[in-house]
């Protein structure tokens, strides 16, 4: 999938980011995963083959043409269509649909202008003791630099400052990929 995704001129998740998105969902036991951006399957194939059998994936995707080679990729790999759900529209219309404190996991891999409102959405969603994890926390090393004012730079900080002001969560930045921010709702 991440060569697939390559080829398709997307930007896949690291195999560091996978091992460790595998590692946090067996931790938890995570039988709920909402992901916020397909691109093409990788990284929702990790939260398949690391939840229980009875774990579920939403995977949401503004694209719904990411979508298409994600469900061969999960069906490849022996996933029935009961564990996965792929819904082609806007994370921001759709996550509100979304039932409150339901989900193990959300994980944020979408549009980098938007991971404000999907932050916001995030908390609603998970119930106590989840993860929120966000991709690209660091965005080409560009959200630490203080001096550049790219759009994506400046949104991903305001994320990342909302998490780090709300008193809901304990978090972490890790070093892997192009940095994964990992918060525990309390």
């Amino acid at each position: 999938m991440r060569d697939e995704a390559s080829l398709a001129g997307l930007t896949p998740v690291s195999t560091g980011v996978v091992a460790t998105l595998q590692v946090l969902t067996r931790a938890i036991a995570a039988k709920a995963v909402v992901e916020v951006g397909t691109l093409m399957g990788a990284s929702g194939l990790s939260f398949l083959e690391a939840m229980a059998t009875d774990g579920v994936l939403t995977s949401i995707d503004v694209e719904a043409d990411n979508q298409l080679p994600a469900r061969a990729a999960f069906t490849k790999a022996g996933f029935s269509s009961s564990r996965f759900r792929l819904i082609a529209g806007s994370p921001i219309d759709v996550m509100p649909k979304l039932r409150d404190g339901a989900y193990d996991i959300v994980f944020i891999n979408g549009d980098k202008l938007e991971y404000v409102e999907y932050v916001a959405s995030a908390l609603r969603l998970l119930r106590h003791g989840g993860l929120l994890i966000i991709n690209d926390a660091l965005w080409r090393n560009l959200v630490a630099d203080p001096e550049d004012e790219s759009d994506e730079a400046i949104i991903i900080r305001e994320a990342l400052e909302a998490v780090s002001a709300s008193e809901s969560y304990t978090q972490a930045l890790l070093p892997v990929g192009d940095g994964l921010l990992v918060a525990v709702k309390d």
